[in-house]
């Protein structure tokens, strides 16, 4: 999936169609202002990460995961425009392998 996200509006595109902040504050609001990224692993950040993964999981696994993938990829991006790909069924089978390792 490609993500794309424009700073100055903080508004997320995923394979070009917008993604909506509110639908993933029905789940958990991290962050009522919406999304943000950049360096860091607030609020906005997470906030992201949790809308992301909705789009692609079921709530239970998005909700147990997303702040995996907030440390792990929204984290990075920098606190600008920016566009990745992503591969959401590849991070999530070597995050159950890290988790694996971890617990063993």
């Amino acid at each position: 999936m490609k993500i794309k996200g424009e700073i100055n509006t903080r508004n997320v595109w995923i394979d070009g169609k917008y993604l909506d902040p509110m639908e993933s504050q029905k789940v958990h609001n991290h962050s009522p202002d919406g999304f943000a990224w950049g360096n860091y692993g607030g609020s906005g950040p997470s906030q992201l990460a949790l809308a992301i993964l909705l789009t692609h999981f079921l709530e239970e696994v998005a909700v147990y995961y997303y702040h995996d993938f907030k440390w792990d990829t929204i984290a990075n991006l920098p606190p600008s425009d920016f566009e990745i790909e992503v591969d959401l069924d590849e991070w999530l089978k070597k995050q159950k392998e890290k988790n694996e390792r971890r617990n063993n």
